[in-house]
């Protein structure tokens, strides 16, 4: 049975693993890799742009030309955060006003545990697998220039796609096996990263100080939905009672809370009391 990787206790454990770090960004940017330290919850000080952000997963390659994070987001996730977290680490290397080189090539994969909660300005929804963003300049040929080489990886098992690539496949079905089908997982296993993965997370060796580590944030990230979704009910019933105020009819106040018509009728009683 495999450990959860929408758990961070296990994520880490698995993806701070040199065998799987460097397999994983072997597949996913296509470029290989040498790595002397792994670090989580990596800040840089001094605060870069007056804001305290932590990474999850950072490393430099020992050559000093890359650095990549790895970020795993489960829940509130929105392309601002990712787009900060990848353009600050490009700032970073910027020590000072003179000094305007960028030395080191910037790649940030985020990983997602959950479908897309946003969608385009349009209003159409999100629903790709894998996107990528790049800073490079182009002609108004469309012709690519390539100056800078940062690029930015967001990988979504819930949305899958058919002409996904092999090698990204198999780790997206690592992730998304190991949180619906844990206790039957069919995967890859000629890929070295994957099965080095796999006996990482597997249940069997999990320590006990990680099992309690996971447990608890399991238990945390309980706590935290069920208190978003309490404050969410107490603002449907704080606009319910506007509603009502306003002379809406039940109908239209629970078109714009979702409350039901028994919710609103019991506000109404409540509020006439």
């Amino acid at each position: 049975m495999l450990g959860n990787l929408d758990n961070e206790v296990i994520f880490k454990k698995a993806f701070t693993n040199k065998t799987v770090f460097k397999a994983f960004v072997r597949d996913i940017l296509g470029i290989e890799v040498e790595v002397e330290k792994i670090e989580t919850e990596k800040k840089f000080e001094p605060k870069i742009g007056y804001v305290d952000f932590e990474l999850d997963i950072f490393a430099e390659t020992t050559d000093k030309r890359i650095c990549i994070e790895i970020q795993r987001i489960e829940y509130d996730h929105h392309f601002d955060r990712f787009l900060h977290y990848f353009l600050m680490l490009i700032a970073e290397q910027q020590k000072s006003s003179k000094e305007y080189d960028i030395e080191r090539t910037v790649y940030v994969i985020v990983v997602l545990t959950a479908p897309y909660k946003i969608s385009e300005k349009n209003g159409k929804p999100i629903l790709d697998e894998v996107l990528l963003l790049k800073l490079n300049p182009q002609t108004l040929q469309g012709e690519i220039r390539d100056l800078y080489g940062h690029k930015f990886v967001c990988l979504n098992p819930n949305h899958p796609n058919n002409e996904t690539p092999k090698q990204i496949r198999d780790w997206l079905d690592l992730i998304y096996q190991s949180i619906h089908s844990p206790e039957r997982p069919v995967l890859n296993m000629q890929n070295e990263g994957i099965k080095k993965a796999m006996e990482l997370i597997s249940f069997e060796n999990l320590t006990p100080e990680e099992r309690t580590q996971a447990k608890n944030k399991e238990a945390a990230k309980i706590v935290l939905t069920k208190e978003k979704a309490a404050g969410k009910q107490e603002k449907a019933i704080e606009n319910a009672i506007n509603g009502i105020s306003k002379g809406y009819n039940n109908q239209i106040i629970s078109d714009i809370t979702s409350l039901t018509i028994e919710q609103i009728e019991q506000l109404r009683n409540e509020t006439k009391e």
